[in-house]
């Protein structure tokens, strides 16, 4: 895997990942035109990305098909510098269709504790939290 950035000027450069290109840039008030994603909120959509699909992978093996899936991923950042995400980050799942509470759980805990890189790696740094609303209700994690 490698990824590579080309300056486009200010504070803003051009990504190629994989085949696929993309702007990233900085907020104004540091020198950017905010023409793209910043850096930090890249790893928020990137956690979100890799359980999502985790998740969505793993349902499908268990003859499961939600109607929606989606996942959110938020932080605070630190006020000190290297600003950091503050603990904890919160991922939410919010599912909806004929999926039984302790199977979606059963996806998401095999996400966060086996398959997600991304989570395994953002962990060693600040706690990650794990929320799972289904049809509209927060379903808590089974205790086993």
């Amino acid at each position: 895997m490698k990824s590579t950035l080309e300056w486009t000027g200010g504070m803003a450069f051009d990504v190629e990942l994989d085949g696929h290109t993309f702007a990233i840039d900085a907020d104004p008030q540091f020198g950017g035109t905010d023409k793209g994603p910043k850096p930090k909120g890249l790893m928020l959509s990137s956690l979100a990305g890799c359980t999502a699909m985790d998740v969505a992978s793993i349902l499908h093996k268990m003859r499961l098909d939600p109607k929606r899936l989606s996942v959110s991923a938020e932080a605070e950042l630190t006020d000190a510098h290297p600003k950091v995400f503050a603990a904890p980050i919160t991922v939410v799942f919010t599912v909806e269709g004929d999926v039984p509470p302790d199977k979606l759980w059963r996806a998401v805990r095999l996400s966060r504790d086996q398959y997600c890189g991304v989570s395994a790696m953002l962990r060693k740094h600040a706690p990650i939290v794990f929320q799972v609303f289904l049809n509209g209700a927060e379903v808590p994690e089974p205790t086993e």
